[in-house]
């Protein structure tokens, strides 16, 4: 089965498609449980389509601290089920579905009590290990060791002598959140799914109380139209509620946003061979591994601002760089920081007025006949997010429908990819690379990588790395927009690579390289070149701005000082 592209022409054809006949289902929101959705809906036999209104993982699906993860905290919480479910789908991530894109991460906690604390979060890792094991899809990760202080520090030597008496080691996993969710688009539109990003559903069409559909307008080539489906499952994450508002009815619950911020620092500024865990007076603090970076994080705290821009606040960087470097023999300072990132949690709204008490738990709703809703839960489990509003749109579908088959289907890119791995060292004598940069391929693209080396087999000169971002090729760039669906360069830049967060510069010095490599895939004349590079550039000085104020509001209103390319 040939994999798609989703350049534009195949764009075009998904949204005339979508257009010109009735689907069984139509996805709103395309962030990990929208993708997932369209996926579980579409290896159904079920005619699917697939709409987000920016691009592909633009809100909190590309801004999360990149785990794949149980949740060890909710251990503490006693919250075993959700720690159970959530150790199965890093399984089967790891073993089975994208061992392309989910990869094995060490991390050590350091210990600061003696005697208790050992046997305490001894027994809570080691529960961690057998439910993991208990799943069946855990055997593939190393079990958790303890670790004297001295063993700790030779691992870590980044570390504080009396910031620990002690440690423990154990292992989860790690996965770029935004290549997850274009990898989920393009698995589901090889399944038969019409999907279109920068296509925003502006209303619902209904018959008496019934949604049937909605209307679609097109921000790219401009025009609004109508996609009837017998089933629409509203996935739209934080914006839950202003979709939900479209139908004019309160809906049956409300989401609340969390903000949460991230660091990137060089790799050298941290010397240690695994990532940390942290215990804060809130929660916990992840210092993760992050190919020639490390990423710091994160916060915890309620957001009811522009929730297409999170902006992190001077006050939230000091927090983190406050909390990490009280176990650090060399602290970090702002000089040290490279990319700064904030995302919003979809949380369940409660009682409670902490949002780190906000329910991590999922819920779907059928609030009014053809409306799905699904919302809250974490990135690990949206597979089980997206089988429960499937199974809950098919109890509206009048036909016999089969049952949820994504445990056993493969995200493109990760059939092959073991092979080609064990041959890479052959793979980088046939193109002329050197082995690092075929690995590099490899767990970016997995077996597609052979697609990026034919664009190089034919334009040698995309074989060379960008040159103000050079752990990227400029092949990738070209593949960005000829197959994976970016549109514009902040595509390119901030999600299909992590360019913005993993050079000082943000992106900047690279701009204009890389706008010129899509031009010719987009159709863009020096005019929309201008225009793209202008608007990255003016993107990157409001977010720095922002970083510089004192809280959230000020902050806000900094990075709103950058327009969108394409406003909503």
């Amino acid at each position: 089965m040939k994999t798609p592209a989703l350049g534009p022409a195949e764009r075009g054809e998904a949204l005339a498609r979508m257009a010109d006949r009735e689907l069984d289902v139509l996805v709103v929101g395309g962030g990990v449980v929208g993708a997932g959705t369209a996926l579980d809906a579409a290896t159904r036999g079920l005619e699917t389509g697939l709409v987000e209104s920016r691009d592909w993982a633009s809100g909190t699906s590309s801004r999360s601290s990149k785990l794949v993860h149980g949740g060890l905290r909710y251990l503490e919480m006693l919250d075993f089920a959700l720690v159970r479910e959530a150790l199965k789908e890093r399984g089967l991530l790891l073993e089975r579905i994208a061992p392309h894109l989910v990869k094995p991460v060490p991390f050590l906690y350091p210990l600061k009590h003696r005697g208790w604390e050992r046997a305490y979060a001894g027994a809570g890792v080691a529960l961690y290990d057998a439910m993991s094991i208990s799943s069946g899809h855990g055997r593939g990760l190393p079990v958790h060791r303890h670790l004297t202080r001295t063993r700790a520090l030779r691992v870590a030597p980044c570390l504080r002598k009396d910031a620990l008496i002690g440690a423990l080691q154990y292992y989860d996993a790690q996965v770029d959140d935004a290549r997850f969710v274009t990898s989920l688009v393009r698995t589901a539109a090889r399944y038969g799914a019409q999907v279109a990003n920068r296509a925003r559903v502006v209303g619902f069409l209904r018959e008496g109380a019934r949604v049937v559909g909605a209307r679609v307008h097109d921000l790219e080539q401009g025009g609004e139209f109508e996609v009837r489906a017998r089933q629409v499952v509203n996935a739209s994450g934080v914006w839950t509620d202003e979709t939900q508002a479209l139908i004019g009815e309160r809906g049956q619950f409300h989401v609340r946003a969390s903000k949460g911020i991230h660091l990137v620092v060089p790799r050298d500024r941290i010397h240690s061979t695994t990532g940390l865990i942290l215990r804060t007076e809130k929660s916990v603090l992840f210092v993760i591994p992050w190919g020639r970076h490390w990423i710091i994080g994160t916060t915890d705290t309620g957001w009811d601002l522009d929730k297409a821009h999170p902006a992190a606040s001077s006050a939230d960087i000091d927090y983190l760089l406050e909390h990490v470097n009280e176990v650090l023999a060399v602290p970090l300072t702002r000089d040290d920081v490279e990319g700064v990132y904030a995302g919003l949690r979809p949380l369940l709204a409660g009682e409670s007025d902490a949002t780190s008490k906000l329910s991590r738990e999922h819920t779907v709703a059928h609030p009014v006949p053809g409306l799905v809703v699904v919302a809250g839960g974490k990135y690990t489990t949206y597979r089980v997010m997206a089988k429960d509003a499937v199974d809950e749109a098919v109890h509206g579908l009048d036909q016999r429908v089969g049952p949820c088959v994504t445990e056993d289907v493969p995200l493109v890119g990760a059939v092959g990819y073991q092979a080609l791995w064990n041959a890479r060292a052959r793979m980088a004598r046939r193109t002329g690379l050197h082995v690092a940069r075929v690995e590099h391929l490899l767990n970016r693209y997995g077996a597609l990588t052979e697609e990026v080396l034919e664009l190089i087999a034919a334009d040698p000169s995309l074989g060379e790395p960008l040159t103000a971002a050079d752990d990227y090729l400029r092949a990738e760039v070209v593949y960005a927009a000829s197959h994976e669906g970016a549109r514009h360069l902040d595509d390119v830049l901030t999600r299909r690579t992590r360019i913005s967060i993993e050079t000082f510069d943000r992106g900047a010095r690279g701009a204009r390289e890389a706008a010129e490599l899509m031009a010719p895939v987009l159709g863009w004349g020096p005019e929309q070149i201008d225009k793209e590079v202008e608007h990255y550039e003016k993107r990157v000085e409001a977010e720095r701005e922002s970083q510089r104020q004192p809280d959230d509001l000020t902050a806000d209103a900094a990075r709103l000082g950058a327009p969108d390319i394409v406003p909503l």
